[in-house]
């Protein structure tokens, strides 16, 4: 908390600063939350229930032009997603097992990402205009540091932890687009979910899609 109250105050201190024609940099600390829906499943398994996505960190701002409009913007943050699903997934001596789950009281999973975002920004500020319109395309790259799959199947728990097959290294491509602190932020995975897994012979692809909202906070 003390950290990024102090990277606020350094931000501001460079907007009070700035004049008409400087260069500048909009570096922000960013906050979304977002729906998920798992895409590409399994013959027989639907996409999702109710899930959704939190992230928020920081991302420094390098602008390429002088009138500052156009920007590389480089972050680090952490993400957290929630799904209920319906594929079952058991861990055994390392190996893991899937199977449908539609049969199942409850079946969740959950994972702790690292994130690092990179943008491409165009927007309508200037050094001294602090309200204005953006479009920012990128990609963001998540590294999986945790995860669990639990489920009840005749009111017992099952629950395994850091799944062997769930893959570490993830990345999707990202917009965000607004106006000022609002706006609507897209990530649409390009790496499936798992790796070299099977059901019923039918390769597993499960991949993520978010759409919600992300702040940017100068």
């Amino acid at each position: 908390l003390l950290l990024l109250l102090f990277i606020t105050q350094i931000c501001v201190a460079q907007k009070d600063s700035l004049q008409l024609g400087d260069k500048y940099s909009e570096d922000h600390i960013y906050a979304s939350i977002s729906y998920a829906q798992l895409l590409n499943q399994p013959t027989g398994i639907t996409r999702s229930g109710f899930s959704y996505s939190l992230s928020f960190g920081f991302l420094k701002d390098f602008t390429l032009n002088k009138k500052g409009n156009v920007a590389i913007a480089l972050g680090l943050g952490y993400g957290y997603d929630f799904f209920n699903h319906q594929l079952k997934v058991q861990e055994t001596n390392g190996n893991t097992i899937f199977a449908s789950g539609l049969d199942l009281e409850s079946n969740k999973f959950s994972a702790h990402n690292l994130e690092i975002p990179i943008e491409f920004r165009w927007r309508t500020s200037t050094a001294k205009k602090y309200d204005f319109w953006r479009i920012y395309p990128g990609i963001k790259f998540l590294y999986n540091f945790s995860n669990n799959f639990n489920y009840i199947d005749n009111s017992v728990l099952f629950s395994f932890d850091d799944v062997t097959s769930y893959r570490k290294l993830q990345y999707g491509l990202t917009l965000s687009a607004g106006y000022d602190v609002f706006n609507f932020n897209v990530y649409y995975s390009l790496t499936p979910l798992f790796e070299n897994v099977t059901l019923n012979g039918e390769e597993i692809n499960s991949s993520v899609i978010k759409f919600g909202l992300i702040f940017y906070i100068l």
